[in-house]
């Protein structure tokens, strides 16, 4: 698909995704709080769309603990990156470093002018050159078809729809009655209940297509599919048993599954985010590409 098109649409993705969640934010206001508490759900939407377009890539950064690196400090890395979004024809994204085992990577940003790449410690330990090539392609396919944007937005929605489920839990718990004029203690535990579960359902519909279309773009930039396909059979190998400090409303963000190393279930584990490893790779090595100069 033409990147200008797919971009395109997920622009309208975006759009489609804020106006939601504010309708999701008056609807809920409604509920505990009548006509006042629209007015107050409606605001706060306005406040968390807002927040999440223009901050996205600082929100991320924060949540990951990623710190700048410069190119002293990793001159191999910037030159790689400085290739990669050559060849893409973006502008040269802003790197940070998470100092964290597990060998992972993401990229945020609202547009290509304010994106940022991230990679861990794992990572540059793991990779040689070629598979590290490969992996910061593939961020950067996601910053050229701008899915960024959109996963950076559901990621806010998501810790936006966790924060009302956990207000909503302790009115189910303390709000007292069906005589009061708080809200009703079942409705409240239901919101409770069934909001992560659907933060979670809409990240999976958004993250799993933007997945195959970042490989695809990464092999396509790289000239090889086969770096990234190696890369991320490693990434996801070792990713399972090294666990991971990660915000699970950030976790689509990565470039595998950063939650494979955590133990015991949770909503996370119910609904992930990320196509099998196996079905990439596979994907991946099917492919026949043509290097961008």
């Amino acid at each position: 698909m033409d990147s200008k098109v797919y971009g395109a649409g997920n622009v309208a993705k975006t759009t489609v995704l804020l106006a939601a969640i504010g309708g999701l934010l008056v609807g809920l206001g409604y509920l505990f709080g009548g006509a006042g508490g629209a007015v107050v759900g409606l605001l706060f939407g306005v406040g968390i769309s807002g927040f999440s377009y223009w901050k996205s890539d600082a929100l991320a950064v924060r949540a990951a603990g990623a710190v700048p690196i410069s190119e002293a400090e990793a001159p191999n890395l910037h030159a790689a990156v400085r290739e990669i979004a050559r060849r893409a024809d973006l502008p040269v994204p802003r790197v940070y470093f998470i100092d964290s085992p597990q060998p992972n990577a993401f990229a945020t940003g609202r547009n290509p002018e304010h994106a940022v790449v991230a990679v861990t410690r794992g990572l540059l330990d793991l990779c040689d050159r070629d598979e590290l090539m490969g992996v910061l392609a593939h961020e950067i396919g996601h910053i050229r078809h701008r899915d960024i944007l959109i996963g950076s937005v559901a990621a806010a929605i998501a810790t936006a729809i966790s924060f009302v489920a956990n207000m909503a839990m302790w009115a189910g718990m303390f709000g007292g009655s069906r005589d009061d004029d708080g809200p009703s203690p079942v409705a409240a535990l239901a919101v409770a209940i069934t909001a992560p579960l659907a933060a979670g359902l809409l990240q999976m519909a958004l993250s799993r297509s933007r997945e195959f279309e970042a490989d695809r773009a990464g092999a396509e930039l790289l000239g090889d599919p086969e770096p990234l396909a190696r890369a991320l059979l490693k990434l996801d190998t070792v990713a399972a048993r090294t666990p991971a400090d990660v915000n699970p409303a950030q976790a689509s963000a990565y470039i595998v599954n950063p939650l494979r190393g955590r133990r015991g279930a949770s909503p996370a584990r119910w609904f992930m985010t990320h196509p099998p490893i196996e079905e990439r790779v596979a994907r991946l090595r099917a492919l026949r590409v043509d290097p961008v100069s």
